[in-house]
């Protein structure tokens, strides 16, 4: 099995559309026995689940992530951990351990204005995405 999360300096990035790494750990009998960080510079939202794809992932945990993204993931197959936080190490031990924190409800709607809506966590302007659960 393939997992990966999107990735920057250690933590695990909160905005899945913009992220630019992925850290990508191959899993044999619950135990990770490689890892590698990839670069997705360029993907963009709608191309990034096919980037996943193509490295052959089965499963993402990221922080903030819209309902195309979502969406394009299902498409590929992809297994879904949204809203997590923290050490991307420390993930993915914890979801091996079946004791990830994660929110499966987490979704980011990128329509900026006063209507605009990032569910239960904040909205970072650097970015206008989701800076996760705090």
């Amino acid at each position: 099995m393939k997992i990966a999360v999107t990735y920057e300096n250690g933590q695990v990035f909160q905005h899945f559309g913009h992220c630019e790494q992925f850290k990508l750990y191959e899993v044999q009998d619950g135990k990770v026995f490689s890892s590698q960080v990839v670069s997705a510079v360029g993907s963009g939202h709608g191309a990034l689940a096919g980037f996943l794809r193509q490295y052959g992932v089965d499963v993402l945990i990221c922080g903030g992530i819209g309902g195309g993204a979502r969406t394009a993931l299902a498409d590929a197959g992809i297994q879904l951990y949204p809203g997590a936080s923290g050490d991307a190490d420390k993930q993915i031990a914890d979801l091996l351990a079946g004791q990830l924190a994660f929110d499966p409800d987490t979704q980011c709607s990128h329509h900026h204005g006063e209507d605009h809506n990032c569910g239960s966590h904040s909205c970072g302007e650097d970015k206008n995405g989701c800076a996760g659960n705090h």
